[in-house]
């Protein structure tokens, strides 16, 4: 692997790793010099991105860890640490979409999503702070959404728990730039993920819903994982070490 070195020798935690937006990250990552530690639900899918990187000549290891347990959170980071004695930059990035209007909800996938996508930001977030503090600083990126910008329709719970991504990323920003903690978060449009495939086929409608989604991005195209990563790259590196609590939007201008 030819290495630029961005992140060059930097431990890099990616949660949900496996595919989409964290597969992309956690190769361009360890392209860029990093040791990733992949973390994510897929164990399969998970050590062929590990494999991957490995295959390009790369470093990186694959853990398996449910992101809402606090027992496998904490077991996953104390491994990573025993593996390579610090995480320098931690990358929350696992996430799930859950569809439709409140009255049609239903409280386990209330539950459930506010676990995944706002519970384990917490968790990983509390589970390296200290380390952070012990070392003298460190790097936090938080996976929000445009819709914690703007809402979108029949996304309710998925836009109250990107809110809420978006508010916890300012909050630790504040409470810890005095500890050279830098805390951002990224804010998506739609991405043409395999998770965005799923769901766009899972009506049986797959074609005609694509059109439609296209239609409401102003650059009348899905976005790239790859065209993210490189946005993540950028605010994990020292390119951004006089920003923090920031909310950068990437979507095609979705939510203008």
């Amino acid at each position: 692997m030819n290495t630029p070195g961005k992140l060059k020798g930097k431990v890099v935690v990616v949660t949900g790793a496996a595919a989409g937006i964290g597969r992309a990250s956690s190769l361009l990552f360890a392209q860029e010099g990093a040791l990733v530690a992949a973390v994510d639900r897929d164990p399969v899918h998970n050590i062929e991105v590990v494999e991957e990187i490995r295959n390009r000549g790369g470093i990186a290891e694959a853990l398996t860890a449910d992101v809402s347990s606090a027992a496998d959170v904490e077991a996953a980071v104390r491994q990573i640490i025993e593996r390579w004695k610090r995480v320098d930059i931690l990358f929350n990035n696992a996430g799930i979409v859950t569809g439709g209007k409140v009255h049609t909800l239903k409280e386990e996938e209330w539950d459930r999503a506010f676990a995944i996508n706002v519970k384990s930001t917490f968790l990983f977030s509390r589970a390296v702070i200290p380390q952070f503090l012990e070392r003298g600083g460190g790097v936090i990126l938080n996976m929000a959404s445009s819709t914690a910008l703007r809402a979108a329709a029949d996304r309710a719970l998925y836009n109250a728990t990107k809110s809420a991504v978006l508010s916890f990323t300012k909050s630790m920003a504040l409470d810890y730039a005095a500890d050279n903690i830098r805390v951002n978060c990224l804010c998506p449009g739609t991405i043409d993920t395999p998770s965005l495939n799923v769901r766009l086929n899972a009506n049986g409608n797959g074609g005609e819903l694509r059109k439609q989604f296209v239609a409401r991005q102003p650059l009348h195209r899905f976005g790239k994982p790859e065209e993210i990563a490189k946005a993540a790259l950028y605010l994990v590196s020292e390119d951004a070490a006089f920003v923090t609590g920031t909310a950068l939007q990437i979507d095609g201008g979705m939510a203008l």
